[in-house]
């Protein structure tokens, strides 16, 4: 017979949920001769660790007075930081702009702007001191209106201490203080130094180690004392082109860098075996926590964190199409144009309508998928139409009886046939023409070339 598990608290305001979550060992994915822990972030209200540090500086701000009743908060974010401060904002009452670079997710931005914040989105290709860096363009616009609040999380101390105050405090006790090593990333550095300092006041032997992106420059500089330039990544949310002031490197005894192949192919794998759904950061935690597990010659206790859900990068990670189109899914190399398709029709990758289909219902597809052109195969699955949104735009300004019509009535049955075996340049007079290559020979249907689809080759090439 189970245990009987304590009853839940009941709340009255969701900020009163922030904390306090859950610790869960991992124990379907090879950890070496360790224990590896990871602590539940993603179970606050907000979804992410950012909700601490969120109502901990909002807090300090109102009791110094630089936020006022009725006040705009402004900040520059990696996204989960503006979310914590949508939710504390909405509760109380202020207004919220946030800053954040164009590599985000939909997600992330849909969630945002549903919570009512105003979101500036900048360039993420350039580093500070550039007029268009995130940070920069943040207070910017905090300093240009006399009733805002620059949070700059990035300088803010109510961000460590936050995570000494809250998150060390719980990781001890769930520990029971027995830990060896705390894994941890860098976005603004509060947790680092937060978590770092706590835990190294308790059990001075405990080693903290850094989780970093290839391309951010505080691996060289923990491990080898260079300072280099800053590359890119896509993992959101840590890798620094800087060292935050109340970021404290010196209580970190070795970094690891892990690419983002290796972050989102890990993160897919804690989904699959674990059934934790979390994000791109988590990948790059839990890899470089796996990677220090497997290193060690005696059994260690280790923590790493689960930092925010995975649900904000549906799109992306966890989106096979996405990983196959960023190279982190290697598939099939032909050696020849089909190479361009990005939906393979033989594996069944892309969708297709049938010439008896209804307008309407074709409309649905290409709203549901989001593609702006369908190929239309008869029953031999041999290409017979084309039809793409000026044909199905042409159709309703023409006919307002077409919705329940076949879609043959109006598709394109100009069919540019590409063999597989032609070259890039024969696929530019279909493009000079605007449309869309059929690649094709007497057995198969390989799929379709778009111009899209060529420049996302190229690009790759580069």
């Amino acid at each position: 017979m189970s245990t009987p598990r304590a009853t839940a608290p009941v709340f009255h305001n969701i900020l009163e949920m922030i904390g306090n979550t859950p610790m869960l060992e991992i124990t379907r994915i090879d950890t070496g001769p360790c224990r590896l822990f990871v602590k539940m972030e993603s179970m606050n209200p907000g979804n992410s660790i950012k909700d601490r540090i969120a109502v901990t500086m909002v807090d300090a701000a109102e009791k110094s007075g630089k936020l006022k009743k009725g006040g705009r908060i402004v900040e520059a974010t990696a996204g989960n930081t503006g979310l914590a401060l949508a939710l504390v904002a909405g509760q109380k009452g202020y207004r919220l702009t946030v800053v954040v670079p164009d590599k985000m997710s939909d997600e992330k931005i849909s969630h945002l702007r549903a919570m009512g914040a105003e979101v500036v989105l900048t360039r993420s290709d350039v580093a500070k001191g550039h007029p268009e860096y995130y940070q920069d363009v943040a207070e910017r616009i905090a300093r240009d209106d006399p009733d805002a609040f620059y949070v700059n999380q990035f300088a803010n101390e109510a961000n460590p201490k936050a995570h000494y105050d809250t998150t060390g405090p719980e990781i001890w006790e769930q520990m029971d203080g027995k830990i060896d090593a705390f894994v941890v990333g860098v976005g603004s550095g509060g947790t680092v130094s937060g978590v770092g300092h706590f835990l190294k006041e308790r059990n001075p032997a405990c080693e903290i180690i850094l989780a970093d992106p290839v391309g951010s420059i505080l691996t060289p500089l923990i491990n080898e004392g260079k300072q280099v330039p800053p590359g890119s990544w896509l993992v959101e949310g840590i890798g620094e082109d800087f060292v935050p002031s109340i970021c404290d490197l010196k209580l970190v005894k070795k970094a690891y860098a892990i690419p983002d192949g290796e972050a989102f192919h890990t993160a897919r794998e804690l989904l699959r075996k674990e059934g934790v759904l979390a994000g791109s950061s988590v990948g790059t935690l839990f890899a470089a926590a796996l990677r220090y597990c497997r290193e060690q010659t005696e059994p260690k206790r280790v923590v790493t964190l689960i930092c925010d859900n995975g649900a904000k990068y549906l799109s992306k990670m966890f989106n096979d199409f996405w990983m196959v189109d960023n190279g982190f899914i290697e598939r099939k190399k032909y050696g020849d144009i089909r190479d361009l398709i990005a939906r393979r029709h033989l594996e069944k990758e892309d969708y297709c309508l049938t010439p008896d289909l209804p307008v309407v219902q074709a409309i649905k597809r290409m709203r549901m998928f989001s593609i702006s052109q369908m190929a239309v195969v008869d029953e031999k699955d041999h290409v017979v139409g084309i039809l793409d949104e000026s044909d199905v735009l042409l159709a309703l300004v023409r006919d307002r009886d077409c919705a329940t019509r076949p879609i043959r009535d109006y598709m394109s049955s100009r069919v540019e046939t590409v063999r597989p075996t032609a070259s890039v340049n024969d696929l530019m007079p279909i493009f000079r023409a605007d449309r869309v290559a059929v690649i094709a020979d007497e057995k198969h249907f390989y799929g379709l070339i778009t111009k899209i689809d060529l420049i996302n080759f190229l690009r790759k090439q580069l």
